[in-house]
């Protein structure tokens, strides 16, 4: 953010969005400079200044990196961010720059499906990798002598969520660090620092770019070791952004808010209209005054998220209901302007039922889409 409008306080989600990561402006010079495709620097004589080799930085990341940080912790002198690849490669860079052979890591048994694949590898390491679901707090029951505590809230694809704040207390006073998966949520819908973890990391891949065009990953730590390490993984892996990639993801942040805010209240109206068809069971929305998770989801988050889940009775009904839409694409990922859905258990790696349903709610106008879901779901019926 400029110095002008960090003197000028403004707070709104829809200012900071659009002003973050700015550069000082200069005469003649863009707004938002293009992205900077460089190997290497010119670099005489001692190795001094920001920029030496492309795959230690690059300004155009320092300019995301700067944005990111302002959404996920505003005001915080002491938090850093780093972007990466990919959403994975962001989680990667915490679990295997944090934790060593003897370690025990505390993992969220219904997170993102490829968290098991993670843990596989973390064991053949020789650390160990304990579970427990994400709703009901249950991670504290098995957090004694763990290194490291990785939350998932609003957890994916199931949408339950904890108590941050309870369990970043809890693990801190036992000796653990804590990262929280704060894709489905973005840093407008909850700040896991200011909750009290160590760590936010997130896909930007999703509602944070939301175009569907772009692969990204962040971490956001206030702790400087701990980040040092991050810094240096990613360094050793290579595991970066491409400059184009980058500033894809800068200028889509632009239009967070206005994205977050039209999506975020067309799955709440999505979720409300579901709640009233009788083929559906299981819906879940952390917004919905009836959710079982709403009333943690209301302490510590600010919206709740743009993804609805339900199940339908059978695989044959959620097929033909997919197949049946019109403004809805049959996809994976979640958080674009496109609406998406897709029958969960296709992929294999997620424990729900046959006709489980997950759909990312889009930009349309919400008669439109309200409409033609509702449509579909007539049509697909037995």
């Amino acid at each position: 953010m400029s110095d002008a409008t960090k003197d000028e306080g403004y707070t709104g989600d829809g200012t900071r969005a659009v002003r973050a990561g700015l550069p000082e402006p200069v005469k003649h010079e863009p707004t938002l400079p293009g992205p900077v495709f460089a190997a290497h620097f010119h670099l005489p004589g001692e190795v001094t200044g920001p920029y030496a080799y492309g795959r230690d930085d690059n300004p155009t990341w320092t300019l995301l990196e700067r944005a990111v940080g302002e959404l996920e912790a505003p005001g915080r002198e002491d938090a850093e961010t780093l972007v990466f690849a990919s959403g994975m490669a962001a989680i990667s860079a915490v679990l295997f720059s944090q934790l060593r052979a003897g370690d025990a890591v505390v993992l969220p048994s219904d997170g993102y499906q490829v968290l098991p694949m993670v843990g596989a590898q973390l064991e053949a390491y020789g650390i160990e990798v304990r579970t427990a679901p994400t709703g009901g707090d249950a991670q504290l029951d098995v957090l004694d002598g763990a290194r490291l505590l990785w939350i998932e809230s609003p957890s994916n694809p199931g949408l339950d969520v904890c108590d941050i704040r309870r369990l970043a207390e809890a693990a801190h006073a036992r000796g653990a660090l804590v990262a929280v998966d704060n894709t489905l949520a973005t840093p407008l819908g909850q700040r896991p620092l200011e909750l009290g973890a160590d760590f936010s990391v997130a896909s930007g891949t999703k509602q944070l770019t939301g175009h569907g065009d772009v692969l990204l990953g962040y971490v956001t730590g206030r702790n400087s070791e701990a980040m040092a390490a991050v810094r240096r993984w990613r360094k050793i892996v290579g595991a970066i952004s491409g400059p184009m990639e980058a500033w894809l993801a800068h200028r889509s942040i632009a239009t967070l808010q206005m994205r977050v805010d039209r999506q975020d209240a067309t799955a709440l109206t999505l979720a409300e209209t579901l709640r009233q068809r009788p083929e559906i069971s299981g819906l879940r929305y952390p917004g919905l005054p009836d959710d079982p998770s709403h009333k943690i989801a209301a302490q510590q988050m600010r919206r709740y998220g743009c993804v609805v889940s339900f199940t339908l009775p059978t695989r044959a009904r959620a097929e033909r209901f997919l197949e049946a839409l019109h403004l809805v694409e049959d996809a994976t990922s979640f958080g674009g302007v496109r609406s998406t859905a897709e029958r969960r258990r296709r992929w294999g790696g997620d424990a729900v039922p046959d006709g489980f349903i997950r759909m990312s709610v889009g930009a349309e106008d919400p008669e439109d889409l309200v409409t033609d879901v509702l449509r579909a779901l007539d049509e697909s019926a037995d």
